[in-house]
């Protein structure tokens, strides 16, 4: 079993590479790089945190936080369902006008028919009785 050892890796980190960037056609160098794994693996890393921080900068910063479930403010939360109970009951109130106005609409046109509150009763005739 290979032991782990620190120094070792320590300088597989530091050993230098070279990156070079030809162009295929004339063989001619385009762009060098002088890197190592370390300075590859920092410089990820550095990139990695900066784009994580941006986006939860974003994210905390901007109204964009209201998107996510639970985030939102305890007041504003409160409003909305008051402002939800208040519409449902203006809806209601225009629904109960709407047919009001309906109504007196239609009585005013002669378009409703008289309806009785009982109906018709057929009682039968006493009877003479005679002695």
């Amino acid at each position: 079993m290979a032991k782990f050892d620190a120094q070792s890796t320590l300088k597989r980190l530091q050993n230098r590479y070279r990156l070079v960037v030809m162009n295929d056609d004339t063989y001619e160098e385009v762009v060098t790089f002088k890197l190592s794994r370390l300075s590859v693996y920092i410089t990820l890393s550095t990139i990695f945190v900066l784009l994580t921080g941006l986006t939860v900068a974003l994210i905390v910063f901007t109204p964009l936080r209201m998107y996510i479930p639970g985030y939102g403010d305890v007041n504003t939360m409160r409003e909305l369902r008051e402002l939800k109970v208040r519409t449902d009951s203006l809806e209601q109130a225009m629904q109960y006008k709407d047919k009001y106005l309906d109504n007196v609409k239609s009585v005013l046109q002669g378009n409703v028919g008289v309806k009785l509150d009982t109906t018709t009763l057929s009682i039968p005739q006493p009877e003479n009785i005679e002695e």
